[in-house]
């Protein structure tokens, strides 16, 4: 059954200025920061069975499932302004010379070229890991840059950082890239990545205030807890356990929130209040992916690592709405 979409709390815009897919939509990151620019969600995919909980009750709508599915393909309109996602980092097997369509079959960077050159939007707003650009000696990344070439697109890409771009206090640098059809946007070339601004928030703009559930408080009876006394000992610092010691993060912002933090006792991000040293909730994680927490929805009956998981995938949704600003301008 489809949510309520009268009483979902990011409900489309009434009256929209472009269209959007949503690809690899995880818990709608890129859907919340276009639709906050009056962008219509057209399309949304995603396979994770937790993530499409989480959108559905945020946007009242369940995206379809595995892109790589002709039947999921078949149901993206045939015309839309903006193709969107963070696509996952696979390799290539470079087996020819023209290192690009063809070369990426067989990865989901291919679902998506594939989806570019058969709908031809005007641009096609991708985020990832920093390390795209150094995977597998480079390959990967000029593969993806041919590609787009290949399919009549220019290209731009950028790192930028969340701390520095988006006034969010989370050290994440992603690699932003931006292709544009030339034919559809004659002054493609004045595109401009968004400019560094202030970071005027800190970790205490973000945590929740008072004793929070008992469940993220670690015990004076855990293995490690002597070592975490040691180590926690700023309450203006997020710190992050990486197995077996504390990690202290120098930049007074909270380090760079992962999938796995929620489980195996690596990168958990660590903090001190005046009520013990915990876990940041998985609330917590969401506010320092720029979400307006106290708007969203999360399942009730679902795992906190499920949740940890979503939103070490999410992007930072403010830094994708100053990227989507830019991609506007050009309109």
């Amino acid at each position: 059954m489809q949510p309520d979409l009268l009483s979902t709390p990011f409900p489309q815009p009434q009256d929209h200025k472009f269209t959007f897919i949503d690809l690899f939509a995880g818990v709608g990151g890129f859907r919340m920061a276009l639709q906050n620019l009056h962008g219509r969600c057209a399309f949304s995919s995603e396979w994770n069975k937790h993530a499409q909980r989480t959108y559905a009750l945020n946007y009242g709508e369940h995206p379809d499932g595995d892109i790589t599915q002709d039947e999921t393909k078949a149901k993206i309109p045939e015309k839309f302004d903006i193709l969107c996602g963070g696509f996952p980092c696979q390799a290539f097997s470079i087996a020819g010379h023209r290192k690009g369509f063809q070369e990426t079959r067989g990865t989901l960077f291919f679902d998506v070229a594939e989806i570019a050159r058969k709908h031809r939007p005007k641009a096609v707003f991708l985020e990832n890991v920093k390390n795209l650009i150094s995977h597998d000696e480079g390959n990967t990344f000029q593969v993806i840059c041919n590609t787009l070439e290949e399919l009549g697109y220019t290209v731009s890409y950028k790192v930028l950082n969340s701390m520095t771009h988006a006034n969010v206090p989370q050290n994440r640098e992603r690699i932003f890239i931006v292709a544009l059809d030339p034919k559809q946007v004659p002054n493609y070339r004045n595109f401009e990545f968004p400019e560094e601004i202030p970071l005027t928030r800190g970790i205490q703009d973000i945590l929740e205030k008072g004793r929070v559930d008992p469940k993220y408080y670690y015990a004076p009876g855990h293995r490690y807890y002597a070592k975490m006394v040691e180590g926690v000992t700023s309450k203006d610092t997020v710190y992050q356990w990486r197995r077996v010691y504390v990690r202290e993060n120098k930049s007074s912002v909270c380090p760079t929130l992962t999938a796995n933090m929620g489980s195996g006792g690596h990168n958990v991000p660590l903090i001190l209040d005046d009520y013990g040293i915990r876990k940041l909730t998985p609330k917590e994680c969401f506010a320092f992916q720029g979400y307006p927490v106290h708007e969203m929805r999360f399942p009730k009956k679902m795992g906190n690592c499920a949740l940890y998981m979503q939103a070490g995938n999410s992007v930072t949704m403010p830094l994708i709405q100053r990227i989507g600003e830019q991609i506007l301008k050009l309109f």
